[in-house]
C-alpha cells in the first residue's frame, strides 16, 4: 500500500470512528431519500416525506432504533415476526404527531386515511 493509499484508508477509518462516536451525526452522511412510499398494508401505501421529518427531529434513532435506514426493513421485521404489526404506527408516527400537537408545534396527520392511500 503507497502513502497515499494509507492516507485514505486512514481518512475512512477516522470518519467512521467520529460517526460511531457521534462526533458527527450519521445522517450528514447519508440522508436517504428526501422521500419514500411505505408499505401500509390493506390499508394502502403510505408517502412518508422522509426529510421533512428528519428537520422536525434529526435524531435518527427516534426510528431506527426499530428497525435499520434500508428500504423495505418494515416490511422485512414484520415478515419476520420481530416487530408486531401496527407497532411503527402505533408507537413512533401517531404518538410523536400527538405529542407535538398537544406541545403546540405543527404536526403530521393522527388518523389512519390521513396518510394511507388506497389506490
Amino acid at each position: 500500500m503507497n502513502a497515499r493509499q494509507a492516507a485514505v484508508a486512514a481518512l475512512v477509518v477516522l470518519g467512521a470512528a467520529l460517526i460511531g462516536a457521534g462526533a458527527i451525526p450519521a445522517q450528514t452522511q447519508n440522508p436517504g431519500a428526501a422521500e419514500i412510499v411505505l408499505e401500509g398494508g390493506t390499508s394502502g401505501k403510505v408517502p412518508f416525506p422522509h426529510r421533512r421529518h428528519q428537520q422536525a427531529n434529526p435524531d435518527c434513532t427516534v426510528c431506527h432504533a426499530r428497525f435499520p435506514q434500508k428500504a423495505g426493513a418494515i416490511e422485512e421485521l414484520k415478515e419476520q415476526g420481530t416487530l408486531p404489526r401496527k407497532q411503527v404506527m402505533n408507537e413512533l408516527c401517531t404518538r410523536c404527531h400527538k405529542e407535538r400537537q398537544a406541545a403546540g408545534q405543527s404536526s403530521g396527520p393522527v388518523t389512519c386515511t390521513k396518510c394511507h392511500v388506497k389506490g
